[in-house]
């Protein structure tokens, strides 16, 4: 196993590790810091862990042939369109959902149900012209790479 998972597994746990100490001891009542410190420290140990297991002698045959059996996963033509596909659909996906929400949220608003919905459509109307321009963008991209 590379070198590389054990530090990133070592700098998580230790900015994990300082943002709970920095949480703990300047007696603030952001959750966030320990929510950000326990989501950094658990990784950053799993990280370590995984490395040292891996890395053991009895252990390394069998995560050769899991390297080796990845290698063929990705390079499958038909698992590879299926990723595409599986990719497509969400984004056609998430285009619906925020197209229905700006709709619901429209509806919710001009009924009263809701107040000053304004700034809740206008994000998902940008945020919806965003992944429209970024699905144009990309798709450019890869037509003139391949």
């Amino acid at each position: 196993m590379k070198k590389t998972q054990l530090i990133s597994g070592i700098i998580y746990t230790l900015l994990g590790l300082a943002l709970l100490l920095a949480a703990i001891f300047t007696n603030t009542e952001i959750g966030m810091l320990y929510g950000l410190g326990g989501a950094l420290t658990g990784p950053g140990l799993v990280m370590i862990g995984k490395y040292f297991y891996w890395s053991s002698p009895k252990n390394r045959q069998r995560y050769e042939e899991r390297l080796e059996n990845e290698r063929i996963e990705m390079n499958d033509e038909l698992k590879q369109k299926l990723r595409d596909r599986s990719g497509r659909y969400a984004y056609v996906l998430g285009l619906v959902t925020v197209s229905l929400s700006i709709f619901v949220i429209g509806i919710l608003d001009s009924l009263g149900l809701i107040g000053n919905s304004r700034p809740m459509v206008l994000y998902l109307g940008a945020y919806l012209i965003f992944q429209v321009i970024a699905g144009i963008v990309i798709f450019n991209r890869l037509l003139k790479k391949y």
